[in-house]
């Protein structure tokens, strides 16, 4: 069984590597045998995660790149094709979580959020599409959150761009999914729950009033543990999952059932 989830010999781009959830699949993709572009904003960050992924003996590559700049985007995607040949593997996992009611959210705001979320994936696939379908493979992995379907009623919570980003991003992974299946181009998300992370660990994991009420009512009685979502992530990016495509899947304790 393990088989399936062996990665050797294929390349992973993950965006928003610097830190958190992207880190960590970063990571996980190396230990299963792929070689990894490892992309964010700050790359002073993705080095000390570079560093950790040179120890499994797998080869890396970081470059610094916003995922709502085309030509950044453009240049990057390039650039890891230069160096690698291919892309097998690609993880848009890049987001901003950018508080507020509509009310509050200015136009600014609104747009950062959607720019990040949606849009980012959009330019990321938009640009490595083309060579997983030149070589008839390939695995797209989307981030998206619980929050495209669950809304936090609690003021201080409230996060209306990220609610809409994120239920826009499964939109987006089943139209790419329908488009592009007979092309051997699987398309699936993962919707995470609460995870501690460089996002999350500042806001959420210091309001203690919602922290109790998570422990309280989800299922598990407790937030997701480093390296919980990698499962999921490795099972879409991998032949285990290879026939199954506009897909997503919800990890997050059982707190949507509830």
């Amino acid at each position: 069984m393990e088989r399936f989830f062996d990665l050797t010999g294929k390349v992973a781009l993950v965006t928003g590597a610097s830190s958190g959830l992207g880190a960590d699949a970063a990571r996980a993709y190396a230990s299963h045998g792929a070689d990894v572009a490892l992309l964010a904003r700050r790359v002073d960050k993705l080095h000390a995660v570079a560093a950790e992924i040179a120890e499994t003996g797998r080869r890396m590559l970081t470059i610094g790149c916003d995922v709502t700049d085309e030509e950044q985007v453009r240049r990057a995607v390039g650039q890891v094709v230069a160096e690698f040949g291919r892309i097998d593997i690609l993880l848009n996992n890049a987001g901003v979580a950018v508080r507020g009611t509509v009310e509050e959210l200015s136009a600014e705001e609104w747009k950062r959020g959607m720019d990040t979320n949606v849009e980012g994936i959009f330019l990321m696939s938009k640009y490595v599409v083309p060579h997983m379908r030149a070589r008839r493979y390939g695995k797209i992995v989307n981030v998206s959150s619980v929050n495209a379907f669950i809304a936090d009623k609690h003021p201080a919570l409230a996060r209306h761009v990220y609610n809409a980003s994120k239920a826009g991003v499964l939109g987006l992974t089943r139209g790419m999914a329908a488009s592009y299946g007979s092309d051997g181009i699987t398309v699936n998300a993962v919707c995470p729950g609460l995870f501690e992370s460089e996002m999350t660990e500042g806001t959420l994991f210091k309001n203690e009033e919602f922290m109790r009420m998570y422990d309280l009512l989800n299922p598990m009685g407790r937030p997701g543990r480093r390296g919980e979502l990698n499962g999921t992530i490795l099972y879409f990016s991998s032949d285990a999952s290879s026939y199954v495509t506009g897909q997503y899947l919800t990890v997050d304790g059982g707190g949507g059932i509830v």
